[in-house]
């Protein structure tokens, strides 16, 4: 019989996780697996359970929950000789691998996906010795986001990172930054250094329009340090997908990057802290084999 793990996480998508647990079992029941469900407790859990997974070839791992809770799953299958599957069921403030590959942001409909869905295989990130999925933040608006409490993103969802990210576009502090990638390199003032892997990043799927997510390439915005009003005036063009066109905004297209700051500056990975800086990211192209929603006539 097919084996499958469910991972879920009871205290993502406002703590609704455990209305969708028994029907999730229930589905991969009727999909013919033998269903071995864990319930993370805390951080690395649903790397650790991922990683058991794949020491006992498991056909398929399905994770429920944030994007935190995914990409700790996508950490635990990363580089690993057997490869099962992996179905994603989102459940969190903003769900971003979720949006790049058209998976239902309905979390019974997402569930419910898993019986038609296809195989993909789609990139990941490495940056020492972690992966992401979504997106590597760098500067003090990254570094902002960490100040967001679990009651807020509860309270006010996306909302609450936007609260603090204003904060830290009006502070006056800067850093300089030393980027190398496969065209040259860039030296210079910034308040923000992207690196995307997906169209999705925050919520906006038009941060990086071209974005694929088998593509093979690292998405690079380096936001040049700048007033409140010009910070303004890239948000109205991060809503109409012309982000890249901004005159303070530096876009590269590249499958390595190697960061040194003047300060050692912590990185957002996938909205939570990684690495401190300096460090090298390179891609991993199509090394998952996610489910996605199966073609429509």
């Amino acid at each position: 019989m097919k084996k499958a793990m469910f991972i879920w996480n009871p205290s993502s998508g406002k703590e609704k996780a455990a209305d969708y647990k028994d029907f999730a079992e229930k589905t991969l029941t009727e999909m013919g697996y033998e269903a071995d469900t864990r319930e993370t407790t805390g951080p690395g859990d649903a790397t650790h359970f991922a990683e058991e997974a794949c020491e006992k070839q498991y056909d398929l791992v399905v994770a429920m929950g944030g994007d935190g809770t995914i990409n700790e799953a996508v950490s635990g299958l990363a580089e690993k000789e057997h490869e099962p599957l992996f179905g994603l069921v989102p459940l969190g403030t903003v769900n971003d691998f979720a949006r790049a590959l058209g998976i239902s942001l309905d979390p019974e409909e997402a569930i419910e996906g898993l019986k038609t869905g296809r195989e993909k295989r789609v990139d990941i990130g490495k940056v020492g010795d972690q992966y992401f999925m979504n997106i590597l933040a760098i500067g003090e608006i990254a570094e902002s986001t960490y100040e967001v409490e679990p009651e807020q993103k509860t309270k006010l969802g996306a909302f609450a990172y936007f609260l603090e990210g204003v904060k830290a576009v009006t502070s006056d502090e800067t850093t300089t930054f030393m980027i190398e990638h496969d065209h040259g390199s860039w030296e210079g003032e910034a308040k923000l250094v992207l690196v995307a892997l997906t169209n999705s990043v925050g919520g906006f799927e038009k941060l990086a329009p071209e974005a694929l997510t088998d593509d093979g390439l690292l998405h690079l915005y380096i936001v040049e340090n700048a007033a409140l009003p010009a910070f303004v005036r890239m948000a109205s063009a991060l809503v109409r997908g012309k982000f890249e066109e901004d005159p303070a905004v530096e876009a590269i297209h590249t499958t390595r990057v190697s960061i040194r700051t003047s300060e050692p500056l912590s990185c957002n990975i996938d909205g939570d802290e990684g690495s401190a800086t300096p460090f090298d990211i390179e891609i991993m192209p199509r090394h998952i084999r996610a489910v996605v929603p199966g073609e429509t006539d």
